[in-house]
């Protein structure tokens, strides 16, 4: 119950045992399919460039930036988390100068900020982060930072790792140009297969750029003629990372993705009536906490590594520390797909209740489960 990999579905693990075929085989052309299929039910999107990208999480994220970007062209990029610095390391390397919208770690961008600085710098891509994993934020006003970046003709990358399959994400209705996630967080399926789409504008931009990028492996003008209608080889896809995510996808569809975002709510609002009842805090504000992740602020006096540890050792759970600016600061609970039960987040509040009293925190663990139950019981 950390900050991912989450728990994966029985269903995924005994997809994963199917016999290898071809890369080509039609019967894999029409698992290919089915994946596409899914992907844009679950990103809520018509687009037709919709692929899981072979690799993990990060592998789609320099896809969309890598492809996107073009020597010279400017990037916008958040400094209010972790995976807003790596966005800039990805675009400078693309070939791209790197400029900052700023906001403090543990808080979303402000579209006034963004406003002033397209004005200032007229990027020709904003990438921004739709949920922060090393914060618990979820960014709002989604659509009103699109609409800032379209009126500057800009482009739109939004990071939806941690979100994809756990909270509303609309693809088309919110006009995001590019989107990319992972796996391994809200659909609980293994690292390797990786969500990606773009818009026909954001594909337009990659199939007429004037120089390649400088990933062969991840040069989506060649990738699409194996996504394509073409299935022409380009590599050898992790087939077993396709079955597995096929059957994610297909997890997500059986429980209905607004469903889905329901469950993961209700859950997650089990987890932070407890801990808050319990003498903890969240370190995102209401307006923009995110279920999927949760920041849960360490106590005065408390060593986060130690009540990790003890948690891990003790009863063989998973939780996270803080990243960057939020080292030693939140502990990071995940609620993420199969891992976003009531059973897990009692076993939870149990085991990290356990190790913070071990250290002499000032906490009520009994006052943290009956506010759970009572929100359970809603």
């Amino acid at each position: 119950m950390g900050p991912g990999p989450s728990d994966v579905h029985p269903r995924v693990l005994r997809a994963m045992s199917t016999p290898l075929v071809g890369h080509l085989d039609p019967s894999f052309i029409d698992i290919m399919d089915d994946v596409q299929e899914l992907l844009r039910y679950t990103f809520r999107t018509d687009n037709q460039w919709t692929i899981p990208v072979s690799g993990t999480g990060s592998a789609s994220m320099e896809a969309a930036i890598a492809n996107l970007v073009e020597p010279g062209d400017t990037m916008l990029v958040p400094t209010n988390g972790y995976f807003g610095d790596r966005m800039a390391s990805m675009a400078e390397r693309a070939g791209g100068d790197v400029v900052y919208v700023d906001a403090p770690w543990g808080e979303p961008l402000d579209p006034v900020d963004v406003q002033d600085a397209f004005d200032q710098y007229q990027p020709d891509v904003f990438g921004f982060v739709h949920a922060e994993t090393s914060t618990g934020v979820k960014q709002p006003d989604v659509p009103q930072l699109t609409e800032i970046a379209h009126s500057h003709d800009a482009y739109v990358v939004a990071d939806c790792v941690t979100s994809l399959g756990g909270v509303e994400l609309e693809v088309d209705k919110w006009d995001i140009d590019v989107a990319y996630s992972g796996p391994q967080k809200c659909l609980s399926c293994p690292p390797g297969a990786s969500p990606l789409t773009l818009n026909d504008r954001a594909m337009d931009k990659v199939l007429s750029r004037e120089e390649d990028p400088r990933s062969w492996y991840l040069d989506l003008s060649l990738l699409e003629g194996y996504w394509g209608d073409e299935r022409a080889y380009h590599h050898t896809a992790p087939i077993t990372n396709v079955y597995a995510i096929r059957e994610a996808l297909r997890l997500v569809a059986e429980e209905g993705i607004e469903e889905r975002w329901d469950r993961h709510l209700r859950v997650a609002n089990g987890l932070k009536a407890g801990v808050e009842a319990m003498g903890l805090g969240l370190n995102p504000e209401d307006d923009y906490w995110l279920p999927s992740l949760n920041a849960v602020l360490v106590p005065d006096g408390v060593d986060a590594g130690a009540a990790i540890g003890y948690v891990l050792d003790n009863y063989d759970l998973e939780i996270a520390g803080g990243l960057g600016a939020l080292d030693g600061d939140i502990f990071r609970i995940g609620c993420m797909g199969h891992s976003a039960q009531e059973k897990n987040v009692a076993f939870l509040m149990s085991a990290l209740g356990e190790a913070l009293e071990a250290q002499g925190a000032d906490i009520d663990v009994e006052a943290g489960f009956a506010a759970m139950r009572e929100q359970f019981a809603e």
